[in-house]
């Protein structure tokens, strides 16, 4: 956590801010993992960053908050025009089933 920190005074960017979050929530858990992603959702170089919308689907998805995971999977796979990114996104769709 200390390099992300470092990173982000070295290069302050949405991006870097992003990678940090993701790493947060390995070292933290989930919840604070949602947190800080859920602290740059008003960034505004990171709207319609799919990156954002699939961080925040994991978290959610691992909090097993299922029907808030689908919909920012879903999101993600609107901002993705990556086949490979794509196929990702729609098994971890899959996986969280039908219903809620």
């Amino acid at each position: 956590m200390a390099l992300y920190d470092l990173l982000v005074q070295i290069w302050p960017s949405p991006v870097v801010a992003l990678n940090r979050a993701v790493a947060v929530g390995f070292a933290g858990g989930p919840a604070a993992g949602l947190a800080a992603v859920d602290a740059l959702a008003a960034e505004p170089q990171l709207a319609g960053y799919g990156y954002l919308a699939a961080a925040r689907a994991d978290f959610l998805r691992r909090l097993g908050r299922t029907a808030e995971a689908r919909s920012a999977y879903e999101e993600a796979l609107l901002l993705t025009e990556n086949a490979v990114e794509s196929d990702f996104l729609e098994a971890r769709l899959g996986q969280l089933g039908t219903g809620e």
